[in-house]
């Protein structure tokens, strides 16, 4: 059978334009991409590079009151949210031409509309137009989810606040995840006052329990209020703003309240199931290791699978199918030893295995230290950083690194480096240390702090 081309790709956020684009480049495929929405989906369009723009924005009244105590004299005025959302809508505006012109550059052919498969080889446009091809890839990512309450329509969720008329003077977080956390230090570095509601005991669940309570510590040393083992019942329009009815907390009045409480894969209306295509009770499309779901001619890649998600493990997802299908050398991605940043105030960056995960696996060793860095003691500011190494007894391998800094994310992606080659405690004992540096800790640490 003759098709009209060799791969079509629906959805263009990181996985499926890389693996679109290195398929017709490196592969010598004739590619199509669909994409309903804007192009770089949502890391690039409503999720990393957006809110890291806005992490940058809100770390400067610190940087500023951090300057006064060193010397300068330096007044903060007032933030204009307008001009930063211009700006910030600019960048958008050029990083989704650079994607465009990525995919065009290597031959891609780009439909602007919605896309679901018809069949096995086939896929149907929202303007009618079928396109069949040899190899279907399923790459629509997933969009935040808001569960049914009354009231439930009056939350806002991650997907709007990068285009808010206005900053609300009070807001309301629900959510413990990274999102609800970053988007509360966020708001709460521009001049809000934030609330948080979270049901669990604890904030950042999945990650090592120390190093979450330390960023817990630090969000409400910034004036964060959080509310942890509370859910709310009910949202109401009130003349003064939204009242949030919980269970532990009774009534508030907000001017907004953010809902980040999970994400759900976008595998809803594609035709899939009618094909044979297997997805999981929370709609994620169910694949093997190569990304190949149980109709042979159909992959899906990203947060549509809910594996790791994670941009660039999309990107390395999407890179492995096209070297898979089209360059002829079967590769997997790979899901271990994936490092992550939390980019709350301060980061917290994380490789590994946490401390609980490690010690319910073999008896291990833990080395910690807490302190005030340097820049922030002189400044007379009383936040502390965690360093943490997770170390096994039998093998000294360094099982897991933990870091809850400024810029914990650059650190922890060194880190992982050598935990990624195997790293032992002795490796990183025999390291000069780079002083002075926070990250000289790291290799610093001579005697355990316990061991389980």
């Amino acid at each position: 059978m003759a098709f009209d081309c060799d791969l079509f790709v629906i959805g263009g956020g990181s996985g499926g334009v890389r693996a679109a684009r290195i398929a017709a480049s490196d592969g010598g495929a004739r590619v199509h991409l669909a994409e309903e929405s804007r192009m770089g989906g949502t890391c690039v369009i409503r999720g990393c590079v957006p809110k890291k723009l806005m992490v940058f924005a809100s770390s400067y009244p610190g940087a500023m009151e951090e300057a006064r105590a060193y010397g300068w004299d330096v007044t903060l005025g007032g933030f204009d949210w307008l001009a930063f959302r211009g700006k910030l809508e600019a960048e958008l505006d050029r990083l989704e031409a650079a994607y465009r012109g990525g995919l065009t550059r290597a031959g891609v052919t780009i439909h602007d509309a919605r896309a679901v498969v018809e069949d096995a080889h086939t896929v149907r446009l929202a303007d009618g137009q079928t396109v069949t091809a040899r190899h279907i890839l399923i790459a629509t990512g997933a969009r935040p989810f808001v569960p049914a309450f009354p009231g439930h329509e009056l939350a806002l969720t991650s997907n709007d606040m990068f285009a808010l008329p206005a900053l609300p003077k009070r807001l309301l977080v629900v959510g413990g995840g990274y999102i609800a956390c970053e988007f509360a230090c966020i708001m709460a570095g521009l001049g809000v006052e934030v609330t948080q509601y979270y049901r669990g005991a604890q904030i950042l669940r999945g990650f090592d329990d120390e190093a979450r309570g330390h960023v817990a510590e630090a969000m409400r040393a910034r004036g964060i209020a959080i509310h942890c083992g509370t859910e709310v019942t009910e949202l109401a329009r009130e003349p003064g703003g939204i009242r949030a009815t919980a269970t532990t907390c009774g009534d508030a009045l907000f001017d907004a309240v953010l809902y980040a409480t999970g994400r759900v894969p976008n595998s809803a209306g594609l035709g899939l199931e009618a094909l044979g295509v297997q997805l999981t009770r929370a709609g994620a499309v169910k694949v093997d290791g190569y990304s190949q779901t149980a109709v042979p001619s159909i992959y899906a890649v990203g947060d549509v699978t809910d594996r790791l998600n994670l941009t660039p493990v999309a990107i390395r997802e999407g890179h492995a199918f096209a070297d898979t299908v089209f360059g002829g050398k079967p590769t997997k991605a790979d899901h271990h030893l994936v490092p992550s940043a939390v980019f709350t105030q301060p980061e917290l960056g994380s490789v590994g295995l946490t401390e609980e995960e490690a010690r319910a696996q073999e008896p291990i060793e833990v080395y910690a230290t807490a302190f005030r860095p340097m820049r922030t003691q002189f400044a007379g500011q009383p936040e502390k950083v965690l360093m943490k190494l997770i170390v096994s007894q039998q093998s000294r391998r360094v099982l897991g690194c933990h870091i809850v800094a400024p810029e914990a994310g650059e650190m922890i992606q060194l880190a992982a480096v050598a935990i990624r080659m195997g790293a032992t405690k002795d490796d990183f004992d025999r390291t000069v240390a780079v002083h002075p540096t926070m990250a000289e800790e790291l290799v610093t640490l001579r005697t355990p702090s316990r061991k389980a």
